[in-house]
C-alpha cells in the first residue's frame, strides 16, 4: 500500500470512529440542548448535566410556576374568575373571551394542557392584582424551593431581559410541583375538559402539548416552552418501579428524543430499593418473663436509589441480643436492623417488642435467674 493510500486509510479511520462516537455517543449520554440536567428528586441527585446552571429564558415552563400557585390558591378558595381587557395575551391561548367565566382550577387546566397565555394572565391578575406583583410572588416561591439562579417577570413566560432560570432550578420546581396532587394529575392528562360558568352552555376540550406522553411510557408529566429567543424548551417527569426521574432541557431542537435518551439512561443504571421490615419478625429467648419468648419485628420502610448493578449487593445485618430480660413492652426498641453497600451503611430501621412480656415471673430465687441466664447463653 502506498503512502497516499496509507494516509487516506488512516483519514476513513478517523471519521469512522469519530461517526461511531456521534452515533453511539462512546458510552456516555449526550444531548444537543445547549442546557439540559437528569435529576432524581427521590435522593436529590443529579445523573447527567449540560451546563445545569446557565440562565436561559424557559418560556412556558415558566407556567409550571404558574399552574402550582394557582392550584394552591384554587385548593383555598376556587375563585370564579371573569376574562377581562387587561387578561390578553399574544400567543398560545385557551380562547378565553371578555366576559367569560370559569374557575381558578379551570384556568390552571389552560395553562398547564394548552400553554395559555391568556389563563396565565387571568390567574395572576386574580390572585396577585398584576402580572407584576404575580412575577414577585412567583420569584418569592422559586426562592423558598431552592432556584438560587431564577427570576420570574411574566407569568406565561414571554421574554424579558429579568425573566431567566436555570435546567437544574427547572428540575426542583418540577419536583415541588408534583407533590401537589392536583398539578400532578392535570400534567399527566393528554386531554381535559372544562365546562365554563359563563357562558353556561360552554364546554372545551383542551389537548396537552407535552407529546411525550404518548410517546414515552413512562412519562408522568411536564411542560413544553418555545420562543424565537429561548428556543424549544421542555420540562417532564417519568416514572419507573418507583424511582422517579425529571428532565429539564433548554435550546433543544430535539428535546422529545433528548428526554427519551436521558431517561432511558437514567432507568438503565439506576433502580430503587425497598428496604422493608414491617413483615420481618423473629423469636428471642426471654430470661425472668412470664413467657419464655418474646417476639420482635421490624417496623419501617426505606426506598434508596442504587445503581443497577449493586441492587443484589445491599446487605442486611440484625443487631440484636441473643436473650432479652423481662419486662418487656409492646413497641421498646430492642435492637437495630442496618442496611448497607459497599461497606457504608444506607438505612438503620428499630426492632421492636411485638408480643408483651411486662409481667415478671413471680418467687424466683437469684439462683434461679442465674440458672436460666446460663441456659439461654449455652
Amino acid at each position: 500500500m502506498g503512502d497516499n493510500m496509507k494516509r487516506v486509510f488512516a483519514f476513513l479511520t478517523v471519521i469512522v470512529f469519530a461517526f461511531g462516537c456521534f452515533a453511539f455517543n462512546c458510552g456516555a449520554l449526550s444531548v444537543s440542548a445547549g442546557s439540559a440536567v437528569l435529576y432524581c428528586p427521590d435522593n436529590n441527585k443529579v445523573y447527567f448535566s449540560k451546563n445545569q446552571n446557565k440562565r436561559c429564558k424557559p418560556a412556558s415552563t415558566t407556567k409550571i410556576m404558574t399552574a402550582l400557585i394557582t392550584l394552591e390558591y384554587a385548593e383555598k378558595s376556587n375563585k370564579q374568575v371573569k376574562f377581562t381587557k387587561d387578561m390578553i395575551a399574544e400567543g398560545s391561548s385557551m380562547y378565553l373571551k371578555l366576559g367569560e367565566v370559569v374557575t381558578l382550577r379551570d384556568l390552571a387546566v389552560g395553562i398547564l394542557l394548552c400553554s395559555g397565555n391568556d389563563a396565565a394572565n387571568a390567574a395572576a391578575i386574580t390572585i396577585a392584582g398584576s402580572k407584576d406583583k404575580f412575577g414577585e410572588l412567583m420569584t418569592e416561591r422559586a426562592k423558598k424551593i431552592g432556584m438560587k439562579n431564577t427570576n420570574f417577570v411574566t407569568p406565561s413566560g414571554l421574554d424579558d431581559k429579568n425573566h431567566y432560570t436555570t435546567a437544574y432550578d427547572m428540575a426542583l420546581l418540577m419536583a415541588e410541583a408534583m407533590k401537589n396532587s392536583e398539578f400532578q394529575r392535570l400534567t399527566s392528562l393528554r386531554t381535559e375538559t372544562v365546562s365554563f360558568i359563563e357562558p353556561k352552555n360552554k364546554i372545551t376540550t383542551y389537548s396537552n402539548h407535552n407529546r411525550l406522553l404518548s410517546t414515552y411510557e413512562y412519562c408522568i408529566g411536564g411542560k413544553t416552552g418555545y420562543t424565537m429567543a429561548a428556543g424549544r424548551c421542555l420540562v417532564t417527569a417519568a416514572k419507573k418501579d418507583g424511582l422517579t426521574l425529571i428532565a429539564a432541557t433548554f435550546n433543544d431542537r430535539r428535546d422529545w428524543n433528548d428526554h427519551t435518551s436521558m431517561y432511558n439512561y437514567g432507568f438503565e443504571n439506576y433502580r430503587m430499593k425497598s428496604l422493608d421490615d414491617r413483615d420481618f419478625f423473629l423469636d428471642v429467648d426471654t430470661v425472668g418473663g412470664k413467657e419464655d419468648k418474646t417476639s420482635v419485628g421490624g417496623e419501617a420502610v426505606t426506598n434508596v436509589v442504587v445503581k443497577s448493578s449493586d441492587f443484589d449487593k445491599v446487605k442486611r445485618v440484625i443487631m440484636l441480643d441473643n436473650f432479652l430480660y423481662a419486662p418487656l413492652k409492646s413497641g421498646e426498641n430492642v435492637g437495630k436492623i442496618i442496611y448497607s453497600l459497599n461497606g457504608k451503611k444506607i438505612a438503620e430501621h428499630n426492632l421492636s417488642v411485638i408480643t408483651d412480656n411486662s409481667i415478671v415471673k413471680e418467687n424466683k430465687s437469684i439462683w434461679d435467674n442465674i440458672k436460666g441466664f446460663f441456659n439461654n447463653a449455652f
